[in-house]
């Protein structure tokens, strides 16, 4: 066991996900972006994120780089039975320890098999070793129990499952906890401006390059597929060149402040509203409801909007109905589509009704216990 000097706070972290399966491209990736989520949340800054194949060499090479660069690293695979499972080797090596099967490991691991009424394959041995620096995270979903190895300058790193089932409650039920008890993150804040009616490369001219080439706050656009996100990091700034201190609550403000100023009217919700959520709460702050006529669109809004409670009816008709929707948008809709509303309102009374023809629309109307007819 390495000599250790006190616990070092947790600042910043690297992620290795293990397992050939993910560098040819047979499985994908969900438990980097996961951990990188929760990291972030716990004021971790992550500076890395790979996937590696099962080789010795390529893990040993790549643990002893992340440990040199940040607090926490955090693997995710390669502790399966198999030869070529490999993390629990490849974290011995750096440390320059031997593993070896721990008596109290083995029992549980025996008793798991002996309980499911298995024969016990001597092969699973190996998910019952540890180092002398390691200690076991326990796995209820699965076989293969965590490591926790804290190294002599304070560094971690933490091994992890990589069935997302097994990884996920043992990060959040047990790593998670242990790393709040020892120290973990700086003050930091992230706000999240989702816009509409503008794209990626629109908005970033509009933020300018002094804005996204800052550090702190870190601003960053993001494209997803139902609004171009503007991501706002801030951590607290300590004394510098006779300027006080600030904290992330404060570099945060002054940031917001600007950069709603520059995007106006295109954001339309924060952090991790949807269009269902932003669109309801007005609703339902107004006593609404709402049914939907799309046409042509292959029922695209109603697919956005989902099941909510304030959609009471939606409808998709095929492009020939089209004449439907320009009579709609004048002054007098077509019988067939009047008939259509009037069967719909028999069931219920509705506030807006909104025909979408080719292309969303935002729409509005007034409640009076008659269906206000958009488009």
């Amino acid at each position: 066991m390495q000599p250790r000097t006190a616990p070092r706070r947790i600042r910043t972290a690297e992620i290795l996900s293990v397992g050939s399966e993910l560098t040819t491209g047979e499985t994908r990736d969900t438990n980097a972006g996961d951990l990188a989520r929760s990291l972030t949340g716990l004021g971790v800054e992550v500076l890395r994120i790979a996937g590696l194949p099962d080789r010795l060499d390529v893990l040993r090479a790549a643990i002893d780089a992340a440990l040199e660069r940040a607090d926490l690293l955090v693997t995710t695979g390669g502790l399966g039975p198999t030869p070529d499972d490999l993390t629990r080797e490849a974290i011995a090596t750096a440390w320059g320890e031997v593993p070896a099967v721990d008596p109290g490991l083995e029992r549980w691991l025996r008793g798991l098999f002996e309980r499911r009424r298995v024969r016990f394959p001597e092969a699973n041995l190996k998910q019952a070793w540890l180092i002398p620096s390691a200690q076991a995270i326990p796995n209820e979903h699965g076989t293969a129990p965590g490591w926790w190895v804290e190294r002599g300058d304070g560094r971690l790193a933490v091994a992890l499952p990589g069935p997302p089932r097994e990884m996920l409650p043992l990060w959040e039920e047990q790593v998670i906890p242990r790393l709040r008890e020892r120290g973990v993150g700086v003050g930091r804040l992230v706000r999240t401006y989702r816009t509409a009616g503008i794209g990626e490369s629109l908005v970033a001219d509009l933020l300018g390059q002094e804005l996204l080439r800052g550090s702190n706050p870190d601003v960053a656009t993001y494209a997803r597929s139902d609004a171009v996100d503007v991501r706002v990091a801030a951590v607290e700034a300590p004394p510098a060149d006779g300027r006080p201190g600030r904290s992330a609550a404060d570099v945060l403000a002054a940031t917001e402040a600007r950069v709603l100023e520059l995007l106006g009217d295109h954001v339309w919700g924060h952090d991790r509203e949807t269009w269902p959520d932003v669109i309801g709460a007005r609703l339902t702050a107004r006593g609404w409801r709402l049914a939907l006529v799309e046409i042509g669109t292959g029922a695209a809004l109603t697919a956005l909007l989902g099941a909510a409670p304030w959609l009471r009816s939606a409808a998709s008709l095929e492009p020939a109905f089209a004449r439907m929707a320009a009579a709609a948008a004048g002054a007098e809709a077509s019988p067939a589509l009047r008939a259509r509303l009037k069967a719909r309102q028999q069931r219920g009374p509705l506030d807006i009704v909104v025909v979408d023809y080719l292309q969303l629309m935002v729409t509005s109307g007034k409640s009076d216990n008659r269906t206000n007819e958009v488009s």
